[in-house]
């Protein structure tokens, strides 16, 4: 704790960033908070968030910059949080030259409870790198069932939906101007359940973008298994496109060129 406060505070009084994204104890609560050099005193407060307390700071992040363009702030970041980071710079949402990384590794409880597939961790200030889980088994417990057993048990899980927007709302990777779950026609009513295709569609859109964090699956209300979905959609993208989501190496996603099937391997990051 004493190494990440001695960086957030350095990072603060040389005027290497605007402010901090981290957390901080209030009413025994760790949430997040703005840690500026007016107020450097706070960060003796700043703290690691526990694994039971996290937030999509990527996406409080962006809110930041939308409001301060031309500033620079530091993040307190786990592993799954850098791969948002990634991702959101591929897509143009964040400049990585206006990026400092505080980074966070979880434990190694952590990574299997989340079945992490990789930390890809460039900055560890608190922690121990963990290591990355290479199956899923909740992945394997689906792909294990029958197609009509599968087809069943998926549309169980839709079912319970209740279109709150929470898995939408708290997605870091949810940064689209205009959402098309919230299309009055393609939300429409028809022969397939509407909950069905909200769920169908966030699942298309999250292919290939989703960073594994896990918050939509703890937000939501309905306990349908989100992480299951977008980990089977990410796999299909690795197999069709060898596109690791996340991944610095990775390039561009196949998303930003869909259907210039000859820009897909040469376009560059």
């Amino acid at each position: 704790m004493d190494r990440l406060r001695e960086k957030v505070r350095n990072l603060l009084k040389e005027g290497k960033v605007a402010g901090y994204l981290g957390y901080m104890l209030k009413e025994s609560h760790p949430l997040p908070h703005l840690f500026t050099p007016e107020h450097l005193e706070e960060v003796d407060q700043a703290i690691v968030a526990p694994d039971d307390a996290r937030y999509p700071l990527d996406k409080l992040l962006q809110q930041l910059v939308e409001r301060y363009p031309d500033a620079t702030f530091a993040i307190q970041v786990r592993g799954c949080d850098e791969r948002g980071l990634n991702e959101l710079y591929k897509w143009g949402q964040l400049d990585p030259e206006k990026v400092v990384l505080v980074g966070i590794a979880c434990n190694q409880a952590q990574a299997d409870y989340c079945e992490c597939p990789g930390p890809w961790a460039s900055v560890i200030d608190y922690g121990t790198k963990c290591e990355a889980v290479p199956r899923s088994q909740r992945v394997d417990r689906i792909d294990a069932l029958a197609g009509d057993e599968a087809f069943q048990e998926w549309l169980t899980s839709f079912n319970r939906c209740i279109k709150c927007y929470g898995c939408r709302d708290v997605c870091p990777m949810c940064f689209c101007k205009e959402c098309s779950l919230e299309h009055a026609d393609l939300m429409s009513t028809g022969k397939v359940p509407p909950d069905t295709i909200f769920q169908l569609v966030r699942a298309i859109h999250m292919a290939g973008r989703c960073i594994d964090c896990g918050l939509c699956e703890e937000n939501c209300p309905a306990d349908i298994p989100l992480r299951v979905l977008y980990k089977k959609g990410n796999a299909l993208v690795q197999d069709l496109f060898g596109y690791t989501t996340g991944s610095p190496e990775a390039g561009i996603s196949p998303w930003k060129y869909l259907g210039e099937e000859s820009t897909l391997e040469t376009k560059p990051m």
